[in-house]
């Protein structure tokens, strides 16, 4: 196994002696090239490198573990905080990696790990601070796996965090040729007087929310079966897609984490968002169920939003509108839940950050249901 800390990346892996038995073995023997761990160290330091910030510390080559500074005191990036309350978070990219390998695409997966944790982080109001990830593998393949880190690395940086360590794994006997998985951990901070737990969500609250860029990386499994059942072709042009099904299935997961903070950045002193919601798994209904308190309900307005053409291509396929509603985003990635006097006002902070906020619905009388009419 090879840990990647600090300055250096990661470390290399030792192998144990032989025991007893007809002949001696060597590691490599037994599907762990350490020398290519090695030389993977070296190959993905500048990607880690490129995330770095001053609150790294950068410890010697070879560390065991990567330091990072709550408070600090350089310049124009001076922060102290006075509770602060770390936040963690911990996501995969299920199986959506099984469609990034079959069509030999493995640059953009990275992205969806990083996006996966740091939009659930974000949800309470806090920044990230960094990340780490763990990749498994059958084998080391340098060459395609560095892919994964360029993106690993290009989420990090639009996230603002720093890749501050991780671990890569060669297991011939657990994972089957040219296969691996990932997952990912996000670490961030927000002062105690400032956490966003819905609790302050009350009637009248307005919703806003966030395009996805589409099925971002939940329902996976059931995309996959819909594929294989109907041998669809993932390299075809569809014109009411304007790509490749391919194309539009493994667009990355959009990292929301910019548009949240400038909200919040916006009301320091004036706590006007009540709630926030990462749409993933169980789609909207679910999601945005867990950002309410007893007593309320979050009614949608179902004509408010047109999803991307994807869904149709899903459904087109197999899927119905219903389970797609139980299972994917459906074109909404991130939802605010704010103060009604606030609304207009935190669309025009989300439009300056390049965002095309959508008013969703309200919040009304219930039982922690959404309501989509």
């Amino acid at each position: 196994m090879t840990a990647r800390n600090g300055k250096s990346g990661r470390k290399s892996g030792r192998t144990k002696g032989a025991g007893g038995g007809a002949g001696k073995i060597s590691y490599k023997e037994a599907g762990v090239d350490i020398e290519a761990n090695t030389r993977w160290v070296g190959s993905i330091e500048s990607a880690m490198r490129s995330t770095y910030g001053p609150r790294v510390c950068v410890p010697r080559h070879g560390g065991f573990a990567g330091l990072f500074r709550l408070d600090h005191d350089n310049g124009l990036f001076k922060r102290n905080y006075r509770k602060p309350v770390l936040v963690g978070c911990a996501d995969g990219v299920g199986t959506k990696v099984l469609l990034a390998i079959r069509m030999k695409r493995l640059s953009t997966i990275g992205i969806d790990l990083v996006a996966m944790n740091v939009n659930d982080l974000i949800t309470c109001g806090a920044e990230p601070l960094f990340f780490l990830d763990y990749l498994g593998v059958h084998k080391l393949d340098p060459a395609g796996l560095q892919d994964v880190m360029a993106g690993i690395a290009a989420g990090c940086r639009d996230a603002g965090c720093a890749l501050l360590g991780g671990e890569t794994a060669e297991m011939p006997s657990l994972y089957r040729r040219n296969e691996f998985d990932l997952a990912g951990f996000s670490v961030g901070v927000i002062e105690q007087n400032r956490v966003i737990d819905g609790s302050r969500v009350g009637t009248g609250d307005v919703i806003i929310g966030l395009p996805s860029s589409g099925v971002h990386s939940n329902g996976y499994t059931l995309v996959n079966e819909v594929l294989k059942r109907n041998k669809a072709r993932l390299d075809r042009v569809d014109p009411k897609l304007g790509e490749t099904l391919g194309e539009a299935l493994l667009r990355p997961t959009r990292i929301y984490v910019r548009a949240a903070l400038a909200v919040l950045h916006a009301y320091r002193v004036k706590r006007v968002v009540t709630g926030m919601a990462h749409i993933t798994g169980g789609g909207l209904r679910e999601n945005i169920a867990r950002a309410l308190p007893a007593g309320c309900d979050a009614v949608l307005k179902k004509n408010a939003w047109k999803p991307p053409p994807v869904f149709d291509a899903l459904r087109r396929l197999g899927i119905s509108r219903g389970e797609m509603l139980k299972v994917f985003n459906m074109g909404i990635g991130y939802v605010f839940l704010v103060r009604p006097h606030f609304a207009a006002g935190v669309v025009r902070v989300l439009r300056r950050a390049e965002e095309e906020p959508i008013m969703l619905g309200r919040v009304t009388r219930g039982r922690q249901r959404v309501r989509i009419q």
